[in-house]
């Protein structure tokens, strides 16, 4: 456990709690406008900044992004600081006693995706209230869990599942509304997306409540003692094999069953795909002619004319047999964005630099 005095660290780590703060109050606050999108980018600030604090007292201002001649990669007069991904990636791969969870790793990876999505879109959040609720609570029961393992019960957030006030009638017509907005294009879009996120988790994932919290309202009788709660949450994990065999019984009822099945090229992207995706992730659009130098220069796929289409580096890229074309993978949209974030590669020069084969392992270790 990290003892923190004052100084760099201990204020990041305040400002990370007071952007949790701020996140679970909007949330709470039901008629705030943008309520769940403001609590999912102030929850996503949060988790940032207890990383930046974790790495801010453990290895020092290590966790910035430096140019190749060394110095500190800066925006707008800023030094860039490792984004909630690249964190989540170096606090897993350096810690030696891991406190994330695959399916901690699994709901901050969902709101990551949420997080870029809504950032530029406007709509009315009540979908994803609905559909996000379990996974919401989740994003701030997994924080608190980290800061305290990190630094201390000191540092808990103490707060309670806030569980609001329903109204029957209210609450079917927020539904019914719900499902108007999945007519617009964005809202399409993002139930999409959500949709085959959860559908790409595995059963012990899904049914975790580190990656989403579910609940399910029954009346409590209780004619005996009158001081007890209106509300109980039962932790799980505490229970006993007979205690869960009957609450299993009762959730069956009712229990949510995501159906699996097989789609063809899940996960993978076509070139303007691969362009969007590396403009949203560092800000720069590459050109359809720069990309092809790139998959040239790394030699991830033949030419269109070869005879040996299969022959491929699978990992970035496939050949695609019925459309008689190339898929390329999200392990290909990272590495050319470590490219442009970490080695000057950029829209202007990327031609000249592919003037010569380059090898992959010359920028991501392999």
């Amino acid at each position: 456990m990290i003892s923190l005095r004052q100084g760099k660290a201990k204020t990041i780590l305040e400002s990370s709690l007071n952007s949790a703060f701020t996140a679970v109050e909007t949330y709470n606050r039901p008629r705030t406008q943008f309520r769940i999108e403001n609590y999912i980018v102030l929850m996503v600030i949060a988790w940032t900044k207890l990383f930046h604090a974790y790495f801010q007292a453990t290895i020092g201002e290590r966790y910035f992004y430096k140019e190749r001649n060394g110095r500190f990669k800066k925006i707008g007069g800023e030094k860039k600081a490792w984004e909630l991904t690249e964190c989540i990636k170096k606090y897993q791969s350096n810690t030696k006693e891991k406190c994330l969870t695959d399916a901690t790793v699994a709901n901050l990876k969902l709101f990551i995706g949420i997080r870029n999505k809504i950032e530029h879109r406007y709509w009315d959040s009540t979908a994803l209230d609905i559909w996000l609720f379990g996974e919401c609570q989740s994003l701030l029961y997994n924080y608190e869990n980290l800061i305290v393992s990190l630094f201390g019960e000191e540092y808990s957030l103490n707060t309670s599942l806030a569980y609001a006030l329903q109204f029957s009638h209210l609450r079917a017509s927020e539904q019914l509304k719900a499902q108007r907005e999945l007519l617009s294009k964005d809202m399409k879009d993002i139930k999409k997306y959500i949709d085959k996120y959860k559908t790409g988790l595995s059963d012990e994932i899904y049914n975790s409540q580190e990656y989403s919290v579910k609940l399910l309202q029954i009346p409590k009788v209780s004619n005996t003692n009158r001081s007890e709660l209106a509300v109980e949450f039962v932790n799980w994990s505490s229970l006993n094999e007979e205690d869960r065999e009957n609450y299993q019984k009762i959730t069956a009822i009712t229990k949510d069953k995501i159906i699996k099945q097989p789609v063809s090229n899940a996960n993978l992207l076509k070139p303007k795909d691969v362009i969007h995706a590396i403009k949203e992730k560092t800000g720069v659009k590459i050109s359809y002619y720069n990309h092809t130098a790139l998959w040239k220069a790394f030699e991830v796929r033949p030419d269109s004319n070869s005879t040996s289409k299969f022959d491929t580096k699978i990992k970035y890229c496939i050949y695609d047999e019925p459309h008689n074309d190339y898929l390329y993978t999200i392990e290909w949209v990272e590495l050319l964005s470590n490219l442009i974030e970490n080695y000057g590669f950029n829209n202007t020069n990327i031609y000249n630099k592919c003037k010569d084969q380059l090898n992959i392992s010359d920028y991501i270790g392999e």
